[in-house]
């Protein structure tokens, strides 16, 4: 291909190009406002002056152990300060950091860190046992051949000290003490290459390992600046962290933080009564979650619910198709919700449910239905579409035409760490494949209608899990509801919906009420689209909300086939 004419031949230099980082951000927010708060957790405030001495001081304490280039550092630990400085102090070293899921079991803790090559890992002293089985195992499995890593326990002052104490008497190195041995005047130096990578993520692997999915600084940089721009979000935001960090890294709020010179709010223990008190109390202006979380506010007792609001609070939700009952309940109490979807491999949140004025006028049902579709494509994301997965066209915007969604652009992944066989699946015709059916509606906003693995087949027909939850979901006895396939005798597999009634709900007589859910959906649904069977209890949840439908296929299959079907 020949190459570009343009108007000039004029070359690129140090002073007209350099890579983009958010890496910048952090030392401009502490030019800008070096008193502000940037970082809260319980007694601990920190300034924007102070976490970028710290993040300094990370990154020089990294590199004179010789961890820089081509290393991982491995972050186990819920939402607390170190975790931030992480996101800047690591990659300052030039080292790729690595926020691992607190929830995962030891046996796949043991893998994410042997698959990374984690030279370092970084340990909340309440997670230091998970750490240390984690390594153990690697050990065994090794044998002679095991390097540890530099473990670093992080201590917290809202947490009983002897699980630190216990960590440090086995030869950690206390947090604190690691900053102490870096200068905080650390010459630290951008990368390169933007193109380098900043941060390593895991997907939740609930069919197999876990895939590496690597980021590089031009990405962070383009997308944690889009998700400020769809938002809306305003210079100096009070930010409450009920989204772990380690999920897409915060889907960037981390680095978006920092170009804002905004506050974060740790948050150690996402509850309903944590979220209204730091609304109340700090000043909180926006925070993150996924529908899960939404649905514990808007179900909170009325002792935990601090209303009216004191300002409108700003709420960014994605993760799981949220049902549109949720999203109108919320606005209801004042929240501004804006609706969001992405993966692990777009850095979280890449497409945006844009908000248009003339929806204002419209009836609280339409409103709260087009709410719930995911819509159109981020700032920094260069192509989104739903298209045939087998021919690669477009499907027609009717709203009705299934197809995969697929994107493109400087929000993608570089790629999963050495798993060349799935990035060849993953980017197969230039674009990413989301594994994710949808439908594009007439004015181009697009719909997650399911996982292509979630689809139900009854009598060859597709049955949308999500649309048959979202009717569940608006019974007014039902807290929570999934729905998987499970087998039936008849048309090869039938809905089943697993349910969390809401406390003070009549569930004493479980087949009554399995059976008004049932009517309660026929009144809305397609005959075969009404769940078979309905099972109580509460719903198996990710770190991130997101409810783990693999254990609940799991579960319908112990059940066995439905024998006797209503159709």
């Amino acid at each position: 291909m020949a190459a570009e004419r343009d108007i000039d031949d004029l070359p690129r230099g140090g002073a007209n190009y350099t890579a983009l980082t958010p890496l910048w951000f952090l030392e401009r927010a502490a030019l800008a406002h070096p008193a502000r708060a940037s970082v809260v957790h319980g007694p601990v405030r920190y300034t924007w002056a102070d976490t970028y001495r710290r993040c300094r001081r990370l990154a020089s304490a990294l590199a004179r152990r010789s961890v820089g280039h081509g290393s991982t550092v491995a972050v186990i630990a819920p939402n607390i300060p170190a975790v931030y400085e992480a996101h800047f102090g690591v990659p300052m070293a030039g080292a790729v950091v690595n926020c691992v899921n607190i929830r995962l079991n030891a046996p796949t803790v043991a893998f994410l860190l042997e698959h990374s090559s984690a030279e370092v890992v970084m340990v909340d002293q309440e997670f230091f046992s998970l750490a240390e089985d984690s390594l153990r195992i690697i050990a065994e499995q090794k044998k002679g051949a095991f390097k540890q890593p530099l473990l670093i326990v992080i201590g917290d002052q809202t947490c009983d000290p002897v699980s630190l104490k216990s960590a440090l008497s086995k030869g950690a190195i206390e947090y604190e003490e690691f900053l102490e041995t870096g200068d905080p005047e650390f010459a630290w130096k951008p990368p390169q290459d933007e193109w380098k990578s900043i941060a390593l993520g895991y997907t939740s692997g609930t069919t197999s390992n876990p895939k590496g999915v690597v980021l590089h600084h031009r990405g962070a940089y383009l997308m944690s600046l889009s998700g400020a721009l769809v938002w809306g979000m305003n210079e100096g935001a009070v930010y409450l962290w009920t989204l772990p960090m380690f999920h897409c890294n915060g889907w960037c709020y981390t680095w978006t933080l920092a170009a804002l010179c905004g506050t974060s709010i740790c948050l150690r223990q996402v509850t309903a009564k944590a979220i209204f008190s730091a609304i109340a109390n700090q000043g909180v202006t926006h925070f993150c979650g996924a529908p899960v979380v939404l649905n514990t506010i808007v179900n909170a007792p009325p002792a935990d619910a601090i209303l009216p609001l004191p300002r409108v609070v700003n709420v960014m939700t994605a993760g799981a198709a949220p049902p549109p009952s949720v999203l109108a309940s919320m606005s209801k109490l004042g929240f501004r919700i804006t609706h969001t979807y992405g993966l692990s491999e777009t850095y979280g949140p890449s497409t945006v449910c844009a908000w248009k004025p003339e929806w204002d006028e419209l009836p609280d049902d339409e409103r709260a239905r087009l709410h719930a579709r995911q819509g159109i494509r981020y700032v920094g994301l260069e192509g989104l579409d739903v298209v045939d997965p087998k021919t690669m066209a477009p499907v027609p915007a009717d709203g009705s035409t299934l197809g995969e969604i697929v994107m493109r652009g400087n929000g993608v992944m570089k790629g999963y760490l050495k798993n060349p066989r799935a990035n060849a699946e993953a980017f197969e015709n230039g674009w990413f494949h989301s594994g994710d059916l949808g439908v594009k509606h007439t004015d181009g906003y697009i719909e997650v209608k399911d996982r292509a693995k979630d689809i139900i087949i009854s009598g060859g027909e597709n049955i949308s899990s999500l649309e048959v939850e979202k009717a569940v979901y608006q019974h007014p006895a039902v807290l929570e509801a999934s729905v998987v396939a499970r087998a039936d005798e008849q048309w090869g597999e039938s809905p089943c919906a697993f349910v969390t009634p809401k406390d003070g709900a009549d569930s004493s007589d479980e087949a009554a009420l399995a059976g008004d859910i049932m009517r309660f959906c026929r009144e809305r649904l397609p005959g075969y689209w009404v769940p078979k069977s309905v099972v109580f209890g509460p719903l198996p949840k990710t770190a991130t909300g997101k409810i783990k439908k693999h254990e609940l296929r799991a579960k319908a299959k112990e059940l066995g086939p439905v024998r006797k079907s209503r159709m």
